[in-house]
């Protein structure tokens, strides 16, 4: 057995007497579905600095639930936005316990969304009835990121509720018609992302600019290719360049507009010394 002295049904300790952050698995030997476990985290009720607390205890085979339990998830793609609507939707509908977090859709791993699920699972693993409830679908991703993310809230009994958008409402993870909106959010993306860069295409046909207004010119050109030939560092260069026009006029370019700026223009030098076949 392990020689960890935390008193039975605490959580384990360090050496130094702070809360581990795994349980040592030998106190577990004599428990038949944790005998062979090799990693057994601390419960997020337990975490480490917290103090101790008993954890609910698992409910009877066949017993009905303890209880029920809401926690509420919001998420912007940006630390610009602001998460404030989708708080005040989640307080309004009663939910006390929210995870939080600025991340992109994009992002492979959502920290407060991990925790979120992970408190569920142990709620709900110790009898109680638990939905995790969002605002909208689109805060918890599409395609195949959501039909994933419904298929372990299915696995682990964990209901869904959207306050607001197509599926407001409760919903079954594993129902038909969140599978299917699932796939639809991950098409309605890649339809967004097709038409905009046609759009881009059919702009520059017609000689339009895409993206912001140039800060760049001939001028600065000669400049920054005058800076280069004293082997001046593209910060010191950007530093000695002003912008003479547009909505950044006075200010000065950053290194990588520099360096985009003397990128181009030896690509075209390079181009203009190749001789045409003959």
């Amino acid at each position: 057995m392990s020689s960890c002295g935390a008193p039975a049904g605490s959580p384990c300790r360090t050496g130094k007497g702070k809360v581990a952050v795994q349980y040592h698995t030998a106190r577990f030997r004599l428990v038949p579905h944790l005998a062979k476990a090799l990693s057994l985290p601390t419960p997020a009720l337990r975490k480490p600095g917290s103090a101790w607390a008993e954890l609910p205890r698992p409910a009877a085979a066949g017993a009905k639930p303890a209880g029920h339990v809401r926690i509420g998830y919001a998420r912007a793609s940006t630390v610009r936005q602001s998460l404030d609507t989708q708080l005040d939707s989640l307080e309004a509908a009663g939910v006390t316990r929210i995870f939080s977090e600025k991340i992109s859709t994009r992002a492979t791993s959502r920290p407060e969304l991990d925790r979120a699920v992970a408190l569920a699972r142990e709620l709900r693993a110790s009898g109680v009835a638990v939905t995790l409830v969002v605002h909208e679908h689109k805060r918890l991703g599409r395609g195949l990121e959501l039909a994933a993310l419904a298929e372990q809230l299915r696995a682990a009994g964990i209901g869904l509720e959207f306050l607001a958008g197509e599926l407001h409402g409760s919903h079954d993870p594993s129902g038909i018609v969140f599978t299917v909106l699932a796939a639809l959010s991950g098409m309605e993306r890649e339809y967004i992302r097709d038409r905009t860069l046609e759009g881009h295409e059919s702009a520059r046909t017609r000689g339009k600019a895409i993206g912001g207004a140039a800060v760049t010119d001939d001028a600065m050109l000669a400049v920054a290719l005058h800076l280069r030939e004293q082997n001046l560092s593209l910060r010191d260069i950007a530093a000695r360049l002003v912008i003479a026009k547009g909505k950044k006029k006075g200010e000065h370019p950053s290194p990588a507009t520099v360096l985009r700026m003397l990128r181009e223009h030896d690509e075209k030098a390079a181009a203009a010394a190749v001789p045409a076949d003959g």
